[in-house]
């Protein structure tokens, strides 16, 4: 169905939102709580890899990039759902709801592809490692992570201008916070079954390609490690592994539970759930997870919120002397 054939009803209308004011309340702060984390910690690790010239090796370049992704990723559902809560219409136009499914999914998509980028990274330095720095140089490095988004976002443009072309049922409820695929194809009344091979043709090559690629090269990995015969060795390999492959099963996991299924069938409370977990506990945990198991970064994470607040201390006890004033009389020193 064209787009003007949608006149009769231009807004979705959300159903997932608690009702009670109690419940909006904690939901309100748990969401606001969870945001300013994911904010905070994936900026860090950019300002970590930015301001560390040790960190400036292709792991950490697209370790910084996945960071800004999950930024962009997360700030395109996450701020209307918090101006949802507040409203007693839980809304969004045609358009919008189309426009904030591109970039969901475009996004999520480009997170994915990432991850096998980085897993050749790990694939090209454990299997290769002499010829590491010639072949993963500064060039690839950014083709690959463009590649990633632009690759991730045309496979979404093309799947969402094929959902938004389909007859809709009179019924406009969505049982979600936002517009996913599958609440919106619940409400497509054409041909369920040909459209949902369609759309899982499309989720196919943005998910499970990648995924394909990540197990390659973990393949060509491990059969690299298991000839080093020093199980010291063993271990660093491995553990330069580890945290990617945490990630990696954290959003594959998610993803293929949401969209490597058929959408007819309705689990609209453990979809619910399970969008919360991608969308908000995976760009959380990310940082958490490549900090946490990463010497380097953890160390150069305490040097730069070590000078933030020193920063933040010499400005306040700055302010707190006036110009006149004398710096010993006061035990504040200017130095």
């Amino acid at each position: 169905m064209a787009w003007e054939n949608h006149s009769l009803w231009m807004e979705f209308v959300f159903l997932a939102y608690p009702s009670h004011l109690e419940l909006c309340v904690l939901f309100l702060l748990g969401v606001s709580l969870l945001y300013t984390s994911i904010i905070s910690g994936n900026v860090l690790i950019m300002v970590a890899i930015q301001t560390e010239a040790r960190l400036h090796t292709p792991m950490y370049y697209f370790l910084g990039s996945l960071s800004a992704v999950e930024i962009c990723y997360t700030a395109v559902v996450v701020p209307h759902i918090l101006a949802n809560i507040l409203q007693s219409e839980k809304t969004i136009t045609i358009l919008g709801c189309a426009m904030q499914m591109i970039f969901f999914i475009g996004l999520g998509s480009a997170d994915c592809f990432l991850l096998a980028a980085m897993a050749y990274d790990r694939y090209v330095a454990i299997c290769h490692p002499l010829q590491y720095p010639l072949i993963m140089n500064l060039t690839l490095c950014v083709c690959l992570v463009v590649a990633s988004v632009v690759i991730g976002l045309f496979l979404s443009l093309q799947l969402v201008v094929f959902i938004f072309s389909l007859p809709f049922c009179q019924a406009r409820n969505i049982e979600h916070f936002f517009c996913d695929v599958p609440p919106v194809m619940r409400l497509v009344c054409a041909n369920s079954h040909i459209h949902e091979q369609s759309v899982l043709v499309a989720a196919t090559l943005a998910i499970a390609m990648p995924f394909f690629l990540i197990a390659t090269s973990y393949a060509f990995i491990v059969a690299a490690v298991l000839k080093i015969r020093s199980a010291a060795g063993r271990h660093r390999a491995f553990s330069t592994c580890s945290s990617h492959l945490t990630v990696v099963l954290l959003q594959y996991g998610c993803c293929a539970f949401m969209y490597l299924r058929p959408y007819s069938i309705c689990y609209p409370k453990q979809d619910q759930f399970i969008s919360l977990v991608y969308t908000l506990g995976t760009p959380l945990l990310n940082p958490l997870i490549y900090s946490l198991r990463n010497s380097e970064i953890m160390g150069t994470l305490g040097r730069v919120l070590t000078r933030i607040i020193r920063r933040g201390y010499n400005l306040s006890g700055k302010g707190l002397v006036p110009a006149h004033s004398n710096p010993q009389a006061t035990g504040i020193s200017l130095s």
